[in-house]
């Protein structure tokens, strides 16, 4: 048996095996990392347990999922080499992160954002700050959940329906039962097969495919190697977007929270960094690739799969494929348990359950896991589009989030009615831009950034709260919070 996709080629029933079987490892992997799943830090944040090789894999899998791939792919297939711009981006940012974050960070000892938030402003700060990184986090799910969905309906001849509940119902499963640590171990299987499907195989194939370099530059028009060619504007919407979102995100911090030391941590981030960075070039070149071998395809969004099945040989494409669904799942994982932590431990444990046992943590975090998986793939099968949902994700993030943590890090002054209002206003304004101006604008981020960074500032002076330790005075900050 085969299946006929774009291009005329067709899949064989071993990659088809490949693919199915590669989901079961995956589920049991997922499976034996719920049995160190035993209190509310091994189940959120791994027993902050994870050394260098473990973290950086995490840490690479978390950032390069279904939209690094497919829409770089489909970024690549569009504009060529300048579709990097968008996961390069999220390197930048990992390496930001790196250099003036993660110390503090890391001798936080919190869990979230919204905790450290409230440790330095309020607990409206707290509440306020947990909503938005929710949608965020619950918005980058279901990215990757159409991600998982649209490569599946073109490799396996599912509708989208089906694969989104079979490969989406899969990293429920074992992110439900084992939080951080299903995570994590699923996510070294991940990354392994991710870079050898990607690097070792994908790209040398594609190229050979298309001619190599040479026969690049003869089938593409010259703005292909151009890395502007995308326009100053949409480069600097990805900074903006991508890097400054890796910087606040509850998904990266989570994960900065595992390492077993700092040095773990700030290394593991630069690695992670450069490992991206090589992913989207490499990523942007196989899009090319599928454009000079297969220039008529409907769906962009398909390219990297089409490309897939048109060149590689049987056994090989499932290997491929794997990977990639490799990429697609362990994002999904992570930011899985990132909204599933956010709503357990800044708004059920901190407003309503604050005598809550581990027992009774566990079941709920669980819970409330399952629920927010079921709305992501509800969520995945409205919106359809992997690029559309991400820009909406990082704007509100990004715009809403990034000047008060900074300002909480780096200036005593900030008033904390100041940033509770700066979170609110900006997420109005974001989203109400984003209604007016459409998801492809650069302008909700720009408007989003200066309301937040203005309202800061003037409230700050007006208000004048009484002056709280910034994050900047580490060794009193963190005795505060070790005391709490």
């Amino acid at each position: 048996m085969s299946l006929d996709f774009e291009g005329g080629a067709t899949m064989n029933m071993i990659d088809m095996s490949v693919i199915i079987l590669y989901l079961a490892i995956i589920a049991f992997v997922g499976l034996l990392g719920a049995r160190k799943a035993k209190t509310s830090e091994d189940y959120i944040v791994a027993g902050r347990d994870l050394n260098f090789p473990m973290y950086f894999g995490c840490m690479a899998a978390l950032t390069l999922g279904g939209a690094a791939t497919i829409g770089t792919a489909k970024l690549g297939y569009q504009s060529g080499l300048s579709g990097m711009w968008f996961v390069t981006s999220q390197g930048i940012g990992l390496v930001l992160l790196s250099l003036f974050l993660a110390k503090k960070i890391f001798n936080l000892r919190v869990l979230t954002i919204s905790e450290m938030l409230e440790n330095r402003f309020s607990v409206e700060a707290r509440l306020i700050s947990s909503l938005v990184s929710i949608t965020y986090t619950a918005m980058l799910t279901v990215t990757q959940i159409i991600g998982i969905g649209s490569v599946l309906k073109v490799w396996l001849g599912w509708n989208f329906t089906l694969s989104i509940i079979v490969a989406g119902g899969i990293v429920l499963f074992y992110t439900v039962l084992g939080g951080m640590w299903s995570v994590t171990m699923t996510d070294i299987v991940q990354f392994i097969v991710m870079s050898i499907g990607i690097f070792a195989v994908m790209l040398p194939m594609s190229l050979s495919k298309a001619g190599g370099w040479a026969g690049l530059h003869e089938k593409l028009p010259s703005t292909y190697f151009d890395l502007s060619v995308m326009g100053g504007a949409d480069i600097f919407k990805s900074l903006l977007l991508y890097a400054l979102g890796i910087v606040v995100g509850q998904d990266v911090w989570q994960r900065v929270f595992t390492a077993r030391s700092l040095k773990t941590s700030r290394y593991g981030l630069i690695a992670a960094g450069g490992y991206s960075l090589l992913y989207a070039i490499t990523v942007a070149i196989i899009g090319m690739c599928a454009f000079a071998v297969l220039p008529a395809i409907t769906e962009p969004q398909n390219a990297f799969a089409s490309m897939a099945v048109t060149t590689l040989p049987p056994g090989v494409l499932g290997i491929v494929l794997a990977g990639v669904l490799s990429a697609l799942m362990s994002t999904a994982s992570g930011t899985l348990i990132a909204s599933s932590t956010l709503i357990v431990n800044d708004i059920i444990k901190r407003f309503s359950k604050r005598d809550m046992n581990e027992k009774r943590f566990l079941i709920i975090s669980r819970l409330t896991t399952l629920s927010v998986g079921v709305f992501a793939m509800v969520c995945a099968l409205w919106i359809q589009d992997i690029l559309v949902a991400l820009d909406i994700a990082f704007a509100v993030l990004s715009g809403a989030l990034f000047f008060p943590i900074i300002f909480g890090f780096f200036w005593k002054r900030v008033a904390a009615r100041a940033v509770f209002y700066s979170i609110l206003i900006s997420s109005v304004v974001i989203l109400i831009s984003l209604m007016l101006k459409g998801t492809t604008s650069i302008v909700p981020i720009l408007y989003g950034l200066a309301t937040s960074c203005v309202t800061i500032v003037v409230f700050s002076y007006v208000l004048r709260d009484p002056v709280k330790p910034t994050v900047h005075d580490e060794d009193e900050h963190v005795q505060k919070i070790h005391t709490l």
